[in-house]
């Protein structure tokens, strides 16, 4: 499983390189915005961005269908850009959270990981963000990442446990991370073997799912 998730990030990484998209053009900015239902922005990379597919097909779009299927009808923006980092995602962050999100859930740092940058820089950039969108009074999710030991097991351990000292520190629910039951499933990527299919991001919503369920039935 590790020599398939490494190929996996590996390869997904270098992919994000050279075919860089974003989504932010998806988001509509709104002068006065009269929101009538709870919205959350979702920034991340190219997982969030759904590479290779529709944007309905991705699980951001899925986890909005499915809140409104539970009769819990909740706005779910996807922000994803693919071959994004954590310092992209803190150069972006501003402008996010000018859209007036109830809740920021954060899915980055894989590219960093696979890059290794140094990881006080990884955790300074996403404790940065954190930082923002808090100060904001907006409720942040953070997802969970895991990258194979490419750049040895002390880095991989010490990339992995960036994660939950943040959820500790800032008092914010971690989601799990999206690619447990899908990175090395060939029946669950797309042919470059790299980024999932539809059947992929579906598995990726599931997994998700629970933690933005329960914020949005708490929601006042």
């Amino acid at each position: 499983m590790i020599v398939l998730l490494t190929l996996y990030l590996a390869c997904a990484t270098e992919a994000d390189q050279n075919i860089a998209t974003s989504n932010e053009n998806a988001i509509p900015v709104e002068k006065e915005q009269e929101q009538k239902r709870p919205r959350v922005i979702i920034v991340g990379d190219s997982l969030t961005a759904g590479m290779g597919l529709p944007v309905d097909q991705a699980y951001p779009k899925l986890l909005e269908q499915r809140l409104d299927m539970e009769n819990l009808p909740t706005e779910v923006l996807n922000a994803g850009q693919s071959g994004d980092t954590t310092a992209g995602g803190l150069r972006r962050v501003d402008w996010l959270l000018q859209q007036k999100p109830d809740l920021l859930i954060i899915e980055l740092g894989a590219n960093d990981g696979m890059r290794g940058i140094p990881l006080a820089e990884v955790q300074a950039n996403l404790a940065a963000m954190i930082e923002k969108a808090q100060k904001e009074e907006v409720l942040v999710k953070l997802m969970e990442m895991r990258i194979p030991p490419n750049y040895g097991e002390q880095y991989s351990a010490g990339f992995h446990k960036i994660y939950q000292t943040l959820a500790t520190k800032y008092e914010i629910e971690l989601i799990p991370f999206l690619l447990a039951d899908v990175a090395g499933d060939a029946s669950l990527n797309q042919a470059d073997g790299i980024h999932p299919t539809k059947e992929g991001h579906q598995k990726m919503a599931e997994s998700s799912f629970a933690t933005i369920k329960k914020w949005r039935e708490n929601f006042k």
